[in-house]
């Protein structure tokens, strides 16, 4: 019966979800694990990474991501939520097969759908690659080129047909330290040197989600990944997880040995960036963001945390 099951309340989800996100005490670790143990790192703002790692990493340098991304060791690309993620490669190859779904259906509620409605889509998308897989491009090129190659459509809606459907990753300068440029694009297996080759089933997805976000419930993972038919997902792993309830009853899935500490332990000031993950994957971000905190969030500037809740926004003058 879940009303046997334990009850954690917003005070402890909060310690829970800030010490698997090291926000509780910065880690001395690699940026390249770290940032496989986020399951990546939310990357439309380019800068937005290197400020969530800086308050999660003991004496973090910024050329250390940087580098990464230099040499290929992380890309940004589009997966959870559509949403464009920095990855490791090692990620990006694993988790695009898992994604692709999201992405397609992206697509399929985009504005730019429509402008290719009667087309053969695979044909852009092939086009596509092989115009990517020849230098890289921006999207407003790569809608022209595909316009001129006898595709007369709409010229963004073929670029971002591409963009949604084909495993693209965006080039350096864009997205190096101290650097940048437009965001210009080719495919991820041009760019590291081999497909996609993860399995398409979203197990492993979800226990890597549940190891730095939980413990969660099924609309909690739906919100982080836009995934469907998670159901299914959570009852086949039902037997290697533990259960719990939240304070009005919902059933919460967590790994056994996930820290889990007690609430009242204190919680350091943190600067996140503009996006952040730890804000954006729960369907009740209540164990972070507080009710006084919901419609005052403007954007465009990062947020901070008091005690382990969003207090206010920051940004630099």
């Amino acid at each position: 019966m879940a009303t046997d099951r334990p009850v954690l309340d917003r005070r402890a989800l909060n310690r829970a979800l800030l010490a698997r996100q090291h926000l509780l005490r910065r880690a001395s670790m690699p940026a390249e694990r770290m940032t496989e143990h986020l399951v990546g790192m939310q990357a439309q703002n380019p800068l937005d990474p290197y400020v969530a790692l800086w308050s999660r990493l003991e004496r973090f340098d910024p050329q250390e991501l940087s580098g990464l991304v230099e040499r290929r060791r992380a890309v940004r690309l589009g997966l959870m939520r559509g949403t464009l993620h920095l990855v490791t490669d090692r990620d990006a190859l694993a988790l695009w097969p898992v994604m692709a779904p999201v992405m397609a259906r992206s697509w399929a509620s985009s504005q730019f759908r429509r402008g290719l409605d009667g087309v053969d889509v695979d044909v852009v998308v092939g086009a596509g690659r092989a115009l990517l897989e020849g230098a890289p491009r921006t999207t407003s090129e790569l809608g022209r080129l595909l316009r001129e190659h006898s595709l007369d459509r709409d010229a963004a809606s073929l670029g971002y047909a591409v963009r949604f459907l084909l495993p693209i990753v965006q080039v350096p300068p864009r997205g190096l330290w101290g650097r940048s440029g437009q965001p210009t694009w080719t495919t991820l297996e041009r760019w590291v040197g081999r497909p996609p080759d993860g399995d398409a089933a979203p197990d492993a997805a979800l226990l890597r989600y549940l190891a730095a976000f939980g413990p969660a419930n099924v609309a909690d993972i739906r919100t982080w990944s836009w995934l469907t038919g998670l159901r299914e997902v959570v009852e086949r792993l039902r037997p290697r997880l533990v259960t719990f309830r939240d304070e009005v009853g919902r059933e919460l899935f967590d790994l056994p040995d996930a820290p889990r500490p007690d609430p009242a332990m204190p919680a350091p000031t943190r600067f996140l960036p503009e996006y952040d993950n730890v804000l954006l994957s729960h369907a009740d971000r209540s164990r972070i963001l507080p009710d006084s905190a919901l419609g005052r969030l403007t954007g465009w500037v990062g947020s901070f945390l008091v005690d382990g809740f969003v207090a206010g926004q920051w940004r630099i003058a």
